[in-house]
């Protein structure tokens, strides 16, 4: 990919966001999530990273995670990495953005974390969604508003997602119908709670520590949903520090009963992965339909 000619295109494109003479000294692989190529650019500028991906899921995939970056820090609750530019160069595209440095965790890091979520989730809105899809990984994430958090995790999650995993061959046919049956009942289920803004993709992968030790959040897929979703989302695969809920709890207390509802949040990334990598996800994804059906 890094080849002389797109070297210079890059420098020029820095050029014109700094208005002034970039050169690129060096490019480094870096860890940068599933679906991309990262690197490390250290240039007369400064040090950035850039995501790469062969346009194999979506034109517009990182125009999309910029325009999340940006409302996730217009909320100024947790540092994110600040866009630059995104574009593409010949069949690839690419995602240039602040480079920040990994270090060690403050004493009170999971305290600053849990309160930076909080506050992130007091960012409401008039309704569910968004005013744009965006992305879940590599698949297609549709946002289309509703009045209602039960008609918006029916028909905006639940139900397109168990559509793809039943074309893709690993769901089977009789739990579309069961799925249904769950969306019908999620107004009885979930208390009414405004809309909050989401990570949207709260794991243990898209949080580090930054050079100072404080908290630093990523590869959102943004929308305005219910905010046990991020909650749930964190527990999906071990969990966080029991100190992340304690200030989460202190700052914004969650609804009574919402451990009980951790399975039924969890369904949704449950049925994305399953969509995306296949058969060692269907057992829970089955396990959660026959709980609530």
């Amino acid at each position: 990919m890094f080849h002389s000619s797109f070297v210079t295109y890059l420098q020029e494109k820095f050029t014109g966001f700094f208005s002034s003479d970039t050169i690129i000294y060096k490019h480094t692989p870096v860890t940068g999530g599933d679906i991309n190529q990262a690197f490390l650019l250290e240039t007369s500028q400064g040090r950035f990273l850039i995501k790469i991906n062969a346009a194999m899921y979506g034109l517009d995939m990182f125009e999309k995670e910029a325009k999340g970056l940006l409302q996730l820090a217009d909320t100024k609750s947790l540092r994110v990495p600040m866009p630059l530019f995104d574009g593409k160069y010949h069949q690839e595209l690419f995602f240039v953005m602040e480079y920040i440095e990994q270090g060690p965790q403050v004493n009170d890091f999971w305290e600053l974390f849990g309160e930076g979520i909080a506050n992130l989730h007091t960012n409401s809105n008039a309704y569910f969604g968004l005013a744009y899809n965006n992305f879940i990984g590599s698949l297609t994430q549709p946002n289309n508003t509703h009045e209602t958090w039960a008609d918006f995790y029916a028909k905006e999650r639940l139900m397109p997602l168990a559509h793809k995993a039943n074309k893709r061959g690993v769901l089977a046919n009789e739990y579309i119908e069961q799925v249904e049956k769950i969306g019908n009942k999620l107004s009885s289920i979930f208390p009414d709670e405004k809309p909050a803004l989401l990570h949207g993709d709260l794991w243990s992968g898209n949080f580090m520590a930054d050079e100072k030790g404080n908290p630093v959040i990523f590869d959102p897929a943004v929308y305005y949903g219910n905010r046990e979703m991020d909650i749930a989302m964190s527990l999906l695969f071990g969990g966080f520090d029991d100190a992340f809920y304690d200030a989460y709890n202190a700052h914004y207390p969650l609804q009574p009963g919402w451990q009980e509802r951790v399975s039924l949040c969890q369904l949704y990334p449950l049925l994305v992965h399953l969509t995306l990598f296949g058969g060692s996800y269907y057992e829970r994804v089955v396990e959660i339909i026959k709980q609530y059906r």
